[in-house]
């Protein structure tokens, strides 16, 4: 069934199909990057592993700032608070285990897929986000996998590598919806 969209979502978005795009672009070569760094926890792995979260708090206030009109948005605040916390908790987490890196991963994923899962809720009228709300609910349960995960004998970061990964095709599939959402209106 196609929604009508409000004369405020048209505007919103260009500007939401061209963030999705990059943060798929970003997540692949996030992923491509951290595969290749390894499962230690290496300089460059303790980078991407903060960069990870910074860049979802800066998606999240471009997010904000091109969707003021288009609805809620107290959802992407309370991302970018969350976000803002999970570097930081990566951050110290990477001066110890990958273990606990897991444990804070995990706990970001789970509540960033809970507000997210709400957020493509909230906007469902704009089209496009199916993907965004099935994104939401993997999260979660991709979360809990990394806490549950982080209590093994040898837990990898490598796994974080295919969570950012489909979570970037998630983003591309919402950017594509979008498109042909738009194309109706």
């Amino acid at each position: 069934m196609a929604s009508v969209a409000s004369a405020d979502h048209v505007g919103a978005k260009p500007a939401l199909r061209r963030l999705y795009v990059i943060r798929f672009v970003f997540a692949a070569a996030w992923a491509a990057l951290l595969l290749v760094s390894g499962s230690d926890l290496t300089t460059g792995a303790k980078l991407l592993l903060f960069l990870y979260p910074v860049f979802d708090v800066a998606a999240a206030v471009v997010d904000a700032r091109s969707a003021r009109d288009a609805g809620p948005v107290r959802g992407l605040y309370a991302n970018m608070a969350v976000s803002a916390l999970a570097a930081v908790g990566v951050a110290v987490a990477s001066t110890s285990s990958v273990a606990d890196v897991l444990r804070v991963w995990g706990a970001w994923a789970v509540v960033s897929g809970l507000v997210q899962l709400l957020v493509g809720v909230a906007r469902r009228t704009m089209g496009g986000q199916w993907a965004m709300i099935a994104s939401g609910g993997i999260s979660v349960l991709a979360g809990a996998s990394f806490i549950r995960s982080a209590s093994q004998d040898d837990p990898s970061l490598t796994t974080l590598a295919g969570y950012a990964t489909l979570g970037g095709i998630f983003f591309l599939v919402s950017a594509i919806r979008l498109s042909r959402s738009a194309l109706r209106d």
